[in-house]
């Protein structure tokens, strides 16, 4: 995978988003460059900086990087994207790659974005590739809650885990007013349904895709928690987004199987319906049979005297049955026993 091209993201699109400077849970300076936030730092205890970047230039990372001491495969990531939900130590610094989601309900879309987390002693570095989630709500969430902010960068973590953990939820119940119309569509025989349960199957797979890894990167904190101090009181956030976390994988995977479900039923009622169209084009196919044997056998008994009096009309001289006095009647009769015959054997093999 190649880094983006800086040509891509117009350069108004890849500002510093915003950058605080923390102490106490309180911000003490609004930095306007990252050259004027590093000389924050150095030496200022207690003090954390909280960088915001939004599509950065690669430059910018890679200075960002030189600073803070970040690894170079964790920068490699945020600068190409693309990557999986996931979670990393190097060292000290801690990277995290999470996939926040919105639900288009008009395209029925999840649409996507990566959001990656570089989280140090004194730093949090969030790098955004798309327009969700909202950080400036989280940031101003943070600052208004001094007690929790004073708890450091692994505070900023749990604020940012849950925001994106909480913007599942109208995903999910996009996604359940989806199925519950599909449900109707596939009892009411709506012909196009099962392209809907199949593309609503494959956004439903991308979104376990960006859920089911999310428990995996909670429990590698929570198995952390005494390893690295981490505040009792945070650990007790931390399990709660862990748990709204595997309620929403869990609602993901009953909405794969529940979808897979639909669409056998889906496929058994089809199926049933054709039969149902097969078993009235036989039925009719065999009344028209009957009919068809029916206009036969009365086609052969009419034609039999028609035959007999085609014969006798020919008027050669040399026909004696002309000169018969009982030639008449006799033609009469035999076309009459032709009929009458023909009629029972029509009759005798249900022909009529």
């Amino acid at each position: 995978m190649e880094p983006r091209s800086d040509s891509e993201v117009p350069l108004a699109d890849r500002p510093l988003v915003d950058t605080g400077i923390y102490r106490d849970g309180r911000r003490v300076a609004t930095p306007s460059s990252l050259a004027e936030t590093y000389r924050y730092l150095p030496g200022a205890e207690g003090t954390m900086a909280w960088i915001g970047l939004y599509r950065p230039a690669e430059e910018e990372l890679l200075a960002a990087a030189e600073e803070f001491g970040l690894h170079k495969l964790a920068v490699e990531d945020a600068i190409v994207a693309h990557q999986r939900p996931k979670i990393e130590r190097y060292g000290e610094t801690l990277f995290v790659v999470l996939r926040a989601a919105r639900y288009l309900d008009e395209a029925e879309e999840v649409s996507f974005s990566e959001l990656h987390l570089f989280i140090g002693p004194n730093f949090v570095l969030t790098v955004r590739h798309g327009q969700a989630p909202d950080l400036a709500a989280v940031r101003r969430r943070m600052e208004a809650d001094p007690e929790l902010l004073r708890r450091g960068p692994e505070a900023v973590l749990y604020a940012l885990l849950d925001n994106v953990v909480d913007g599942y939820a109208p995903v999910i119940a996009g996604l359940q007013n989806d199925i519950d119309e599909i449900e109707t569509e596939v009892f009411g025989a709506d012909p196009h349904v099962s392209r809907r349960i199949y593309e609503l199957s494959r956004e439903v797979i991308e979104f376990q895709r960006a859920t089911r890894p999310l428990l995996g990167i909670l429990r590698s904190l929570e198995a952390g928690f005494e390893k690295y101090g981490i505040d009792e009181e945070l650990q007790r956030y931390l399990r709660d987004v862990a748990d709204h976390a595997t309620t929403v994988a869990e609602r993901a995977d009953g909405f794969r199987q529940l979808l897979d479900n639909i669409l056998t039923v889906n496929a058994t009622l089809v199926t049933q319906a054709q039969n149902e169209e097969m078993k009235k084009m036989t039925e009719a196919s065999l009344a028209q049979n009957e009919e068809i044997k029916k206009i036969s056998a009365w086609a052969a008994i009419l034609f039999a005297p028609t035959l007999i009096g085609t014969v006798y009309g020919m008027n050669f001289d040399f026909m004696p049955e002309l000169h018969w006095g009982i030639g008449y009647p006799f033609a009469l009769v035999l076309m009459l026993a032709v009929c009458l015959g023909l009629y029972a054997v029509f009759k005798r093999r249900n022909w009529l």
